[in-house]
C-alpha cells in the first residue's frame, strides 16, 4: 500500500518552521514519523503559491480497514505541527476516551506575512498593504484540498464531522469560512481571534445572519492579550448569543487568565478545544 511505502520515507523527513511560517519565524524543525503524511507543494488554481500540507493519523488508523474518521483542518499548519505539537495533545485524549479519534490536517499559508494577511482576512482596509483574499483560500480548502483528503484517507465527509480552526487572523478566517460554508464545516475553533480587523467585520457578519447555521463553536481569548482584545471577543460572544447559540452547549466561550498572544498559550487551550469540538460519544 502507498502509506506503507511512504511511512519509511517520512521517518527521515524534517519540517522546518521557517518553511511554514515565513522568514520572521524562529528556526525550528521537527521530524515526521509514521503517524504523519506530508503532501508537499500542494497546488491550487485559486492561489498564487503552492503549500505543504501535513496530515496526522490517529491511533488505530493503520490497524482498522473500514473505520472512517472526522477531520479537523488547522491554519498555520507548520506552527501547529512544530510549536503546538498538536498530535501529542490529541493522542492521550483519544487513547483515554475523552476525544473521538480524528484526523488533523495542518495547512500552511503562502509563506510570507503578507500571504498570511491576504489568505486569512475577508477585506483589505485602506491602511493595510495586504488582505482580502480569504475567499480564494477558502475555495482552495473546499474545492481542492478537502476533496483530495477525502479521496486519500478514510474520512467522515459531512459537516458534523468536519472542523476548521485557527488562531488570531486564522480565527477570523475560520469564522468567515464557517459562516460561508456551513454545509462543509460544522465545527469551528476560533482561538484568540483578531476581532478588530476592519472595524470588527466578523462581529458584523454574525449580526447580519438571517438564520443560525448549525455550527459548534469554540471561542477563546487570553486576558493577557489586553482589555480591548477581551472586550472585542466578548462582543463576538454576545453576537453569537443573540443569534441563538447557547453558551456551554453549541458555543463555548473561554477566557484564559493571564494568557498572552503566543503559541504556548494557544497550545495550552488545544485540549479543551478538542474536547468541545470532538467529544467522545
Amino acid at each position: 500500500m502507498l502509506w506503507m511505502r511512504s511511512r519509511f520515507l517520512l521517518a527521515c523527513v524534517f519540517v522546518s518552521l521557517l518553511a511554514w511560517h515565513g522568514p520572521s519565524a524562529n528556526s525550528q524543525s521537527r521530524a515526521l514519523n509514521e503517524d504523519f503524511r506530508l503532501h508537499a507543494n500542494f497546488h491550487s488554481k485559486f492561489l498564487n503559491k503552492d503549500r505543504s500540507v501535513i496530515v496526522w493519523l490517529p491511533p488505530g488508523y493503520h490497524s482498522e480497514t473500514t473505520k472512517r474518521y472526522p477531520v479537523l483542518y488547522m491554519h498555520d499548519g507548520g506552527v501547529v505541527f512544530i510549536s503546538w505539537r498538536i498530535d501529542e495533545i490529541a493522542k492521550p485524549l483519544i487513547t483515554s476516551g475523552q476525544v473521538e479519534p480524528l484526523i488533523i490536517v495542518m495547512v500552511n499559508h503562502g509563506g510570507t506575512e503578507d500571504d498570511r494577511f491576504d489568505e486569512y482576512t475577508p477585506t483589505k482596509p485602506p491602511n493595510f498593504r495586504s488582505g482580502g483574499k480569504v475567499d480564494s483560500y477558502g475555495r482552495m480548502l473546499v474545492e481542492e484540498l478537502k476533496p483530495f483528503i477525502d479521496s486519500q484517507y478514510r474520512t467522515l465527509t459531512d459537516p458534523a464531522n468536519t472542523g476548521l480552526g485557527g488562531v488570531s487572523l486564522g480565527g477570523v478566517a475560520s469564522l468567515h469560512l464557517g459562516l460561508k460554508y456551513p454545509t462543509v464545516f460544522g465545527k469551528l475553533a476560533v482561538i484568540s481571534p483578531s476581532v478588530w480587523w476592519d472595524n470588527k467585520i466578523i462581529v458584523r457578519n454574525v449580526k447580519d445572519l438571517k438564520t443560525k447555521p448549525a455550527l459548534r463553536i469554540w471561542l477563546d481569548i487570553g486576558t493577557g492579550e489586553g482589555q480591548r482584545a477581551v472586550e472585542d471577543t466578548k462582543e463576538l460572544r454576545n453576537a453569537f448569543d443573540k443569534k441563538g447559540w447557547v453558551l456551554n452547549s453549541d458555543l463555548i466561550y473561554f477566557e484564559a487568565k493571564g494568557s498572552g498572544h503566543n503559541e504556548q498559550a494557544f497550545a495550552q487551550r488545544a485540549e479543551p478545544m478538542l474536547k468541545h469540538l470532538f467529544p467522545r460519544n
